[in-house]
């Protein structure tokens, strides 16, 4: 059964999460140089779909956002995260996030 669709809405906050499939580490090179990269593509992220992150934290093996969406355009912008995150680690599970992983406020 498909997840049902995410409502999505100007201004809103969400808490986004993703884990590393098996609890693998999300950044397995050098965990320095992969956690500027992801917050590279994090900010890039937010420039393009004029996202607001008020705070981030990055775990070995899972990160949390508190994202804020003025255009309503969650999705979008995680999509475009996703890929470009998702290229870059093996073990990342973005794109089969369980329901409920981003949670609106």
């Amino acid at each position: 059964m498909a997840r049902p669709l995410r409502l999505e809405f100007t201004g809103a906050l969400y808490h986004v999460t993703a884990r590393g499939n098996e609890r693998h580490d999300i950044f397995p090179g050098n965990p320095d140089d992969d956690r500027v990269a992801f917050l590279e593509t994090l900010s890039s992220t937010c420039d393009r779909f004029n996202w607001i992150c008020h705070v981030y934290c990055l775990i070995t093996n899972h990160y949390h956002l508190l994202v804020e969406t003025p255009d309503a355009n969650l999705s979008k912008g995680m999509r475009h995260g996703s890929n470009a995150v998702g290229s870059r680690s093996r073990y990342l599970i973005l794109q089969n996030m369980t329901p409920g992983t981003a949670k609106r406020w």
